[in-house]
Protein backbone atom coordinates (compact mmCIF):
# COMPACT_ATOMS: atom_id res chain seq x y z
CA UNK A 1 0.00 0.00 0.00
CA UNK A 2 1.39 3.42 -0.87
CA UNK A 3 0.56 6.49 1.17
CA UNK A 4 1.16 9.71 -0.74
CA UNK A 5 2.45 12.73 1.14
CA UNK A 6 3.79 10.74 4.10
CA UNK A 7 5.57 12.98 6.61
CA UNK A 8 8.13 10.48 7.88
CA UNK A 9 9.17 12.54 10.92
CA UNK A 10 5.63 13.30 12.13
CA UNK A 11 4.05 11.49 15.09
CA UNK A 12 0.31 11.04 15.61
CA UNK A 13 -1.72 10.52 18.78
CA UNK A 14 -4.29 8.45 16.92
CA UNK A 15 -5.02 7.29 13.41
CA UNK A 16 -8.42 8.92 13.06
CA UNK A 17 -6.98 12.35 12.31
CA UNK A 18 -7.67 11.81 8.61
CA UNK A 19 -4.08 12.29 7.51
CA UNK A 20 -2.57 8.95 8.44
CA UNK A 21 -2.48 5.51 6.87
CA UNK A 22 -3.68 2.49 8.76
CA UNK A 23 -1.24 0.79 11.12
CA UNK A 24 1.03 -1.45 9.06
CA UNK A 25 0.84 0.82 6.00
CA UNK A 26 3.93 0.76 3.78
CA UNK A 27 5.43 3.62 1.77
CA UNK A 28 8.36 3.48 -0.63
CA UNK A 29 10.54 6.55 -1.10
CA UNK A 30 13.26 5.98 -3.70
CA UNK A 31 15.33 3.03 -2.39
CA UNK A 32 13.93 3.16 1.16
CA UNK A 33 10.80 1.53 2.57
CA UNK A 34 8.91 2.70 5.68
CA UNK A 35 6.17 1.15 7.81
CA UNK A 36 3.53 2.96 9.91
CA UNK A 37 3.44 1.56 13.48
CA UNK A 38 2.32 2.28 17.03
CA UNK A 39 4.96 2.78 19.74
CA UNK A 40 4.76 1.04 23.13
CA UNK A 41 7.13 2.24 25.89
CA UNK A 42 6.99 -1.16 27.61
CA UNK A 43 7.49 -2.04 31.26
CA UNK A 44 10.70 0.01 31.49
CA UNK A 45 8.94 3.09 30.02
CA UNK A 46 11.66 3.34 27.36
CA UNK A 47 11.41 6.52 25.30
CA UNK A 48 11.30 6.27 21.52
CA UNK A 49 14.34 8.09 20.08
CA UNK A 50 14.75 8.97 16.40
CA UNK A 51 17.45 6.85 14.80
CA UNK A 52 17.16 3.97 17.24
CA UNK A 53 16.08 0.44 16.38
CA UNK A 54 12.69 -0.78 17.61
CA UNK A 55 11.50 -4.35 18.03
CA UNK A 56 8.09 -5.98 17.70
CA UNK A 57 6.40 -5.66 21.08
CA UNK A 58 6.00 -8.96 22.94
CA UNK A 59 5.76 -8.50 26.73
CA UNK A 60 7.85 -11.03 28.62
CA UNK A 61 9.34 -12.32 25.35
CA UNK A 62 6.06 -13.98 24.35
CA UNK A 63 5.28 -14.34 20.67
CA UNK A 64 4.49 -11.02 19.06
CA UNK A 65 0.74 -10.74 18.66
CA UNK A 66 0.93 -7.77 16.33
CA UNK A 67 3.26 -6.65 13.57
CA UNK A 68 2.20 -3.04 14.03
CA UNK A 69 3.20 -2.37 17.68
CA UNK A 70 6.88 -1.73 18.43
CA UNK A 71 9.11 -0.87 21.39
CA UNK A 72 12.70 0.23 22.05
CA UNK A 73 12.82 -2.03 25.11
CA UNK A 74 14.46 -5.21 23.83
CA UNK A 75 13.40 -7.08 27.00
CA UNK A 76 9.74 -6.50 26.00
CA UNK A 77 10.30 -8.10 22.60
CA UNK A 78 10.66 -11.59 21.21
CA UNK A 79 14.04 -10.62 19.72
CA UNK A 80 12.77 -9.52 16.32
CA UNK A 81 13.78 -6.09 15.03
CA UNK A 82 11.02 -4.02 13.44
CA UNK A 83 12.82 -0.98 12.01
CA UNK A 84 14.54 2.33 12.70
CA UNK A 85 12.47 5.13 14.27
CA UNK A 86 12.17 8.24 12.12
CA UNK A 87 11.03 10.52 14.98
CA UNK A 88 11.05 10.82 18.75
CA UNK A 89 7.80 9.18 19.82
CA UNK A 90 5.81 8.89 23.05
CA UNK A 91 4.00 5.85 24.42
CA UNK A 92 0.89 5.05 22.38
CA UNK A 93 1.74 7.36 19.48
CA UNK A 94 1.96 6.34 15.83
CA UNK A 95 5.02 6.94 13.66
CA UNK A 96 7.12 5.68 10.75
CA UNK A 97 9.99 3.20 10.99
CA UNK A 98 12.45 2.53 8.17
CA UNK A 99 12.50 -1.14 7.18
CA UNK A 100 14.57 -1.22 3.96
CA UNK A 101 17.53 0.77 2.63
CA UNK A 102 20.55 2.50 4.22
CA UNK A 103 20.09 4.13 7.64
CA UNK A 104 22.32 5.81 10.19
CA UNK A 105 21.59 4.82 13.79
CA UNK A 106 21.77 7.41 16.58
CA UNK A 107 23.31 4.76 18.85
CA UNK A 108 26.27 2.42 18.31
CA UNK A 109 25.83 -1.25 17.53
CA UNK A 110 26.23 -3.55 20.53
CA UNK A 111 29.02 -5.18 18.50
CA UNK A 112 29.92 -5.65 14.87
CA UNK A 113 32.16 -4.84 11.96
CA UNK A 114 31.52 -3.80 8.36
CA UNK A 115 29.63 -6.51 6.48
CA UNK A 116 28.33 -8.34 9.57
CA UNK A 117 24.76 -9.64 9.64
CA UNK A 118 22.86 -7.95 12.49
CA UNK A 119 20.06 -9.12 14.78
CA UNK A 120 18.09 -7.97 17.84
CA UNK A 121 19.19 -11.12 19.69
CA UNK A 122 21.73 -10.07 22.33
CA UNK A 123 21.40 -6.36 21.49
CA UNK A 124 21.03 -3.50 23.95
CA UNK A 125 17.92 -1.29 23.86
CA UNK A 126 17.63 0.66 20.60
CA UNK A 127 20.40 -1.09 18.68
CA UNK A 128 21.49 -4.34 17.02
CA UNK A 129 24.15 -6.98 17.65
CA UNK A 130 26.15 -9.34 15.43
CA UNK A 131 24.22 -12.44 14.45
CA UNK A 132 26.09 -15.39 15.96
CA UNK A 133 23.68 -18.22 15.23
CA UNK A 134 21.99 -19.50 12.11
CA UNK A 135 18.68 -19.33 13.99
CA UNK A 136 18.99 -15.55 14.66
CA UNK A 137 16.57 -13.36 12.72
CA UNK A 138 18.88 -11.18 10.62
CA UNK A 139 17.27 -7.74 10.16
CA UNK A 140 20.15 -5.60 8.85
CA UNK A 141 23.79 -5.57 7.75
CA UNK A 142 26.60 -3.31 8.97
CA UNK A 143 27.73 -1.03 6.14
CA UNK A 144 30.07 1.16 8.22
CA UNK A 145 29.91 -0.09 11.81
CA UNK A 146 32.11 2.70 13.21
CA UNK A 147 29.74 5.33 11.76
CA UNK A 148 26.55 3.41 12.79
CA UNK A 149 25.46 2.97 9.16
CA UNK A 150 23.40 -0.12 8.40
CA UNK A 151 21.49 -1.56 5.46
CA UNK A 152 17.98 -2.27 6.72
CA UNK A 153 16.45 -5.67 5.91
CA UNK A 154 13.63 -5.68 8.48
CA UNK A 155 10.54 -7.77 7.66
CA UNK A 156 7.50 -6.06 6.15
Amino acid sequence: MAFLGANLTQTYTDITEGNTPSAGGIVRVKDNVYKFVQYEAGAAATAGVAGEVVYYYAPGGASAGSTTVVTSDVSDSAGLGAGVLQAAVADGEYCWVQIKGPATLSIALTAGADGNALTAVGAGDGTLDVSALVSDAVVAYAVDASANIIMCAFPE
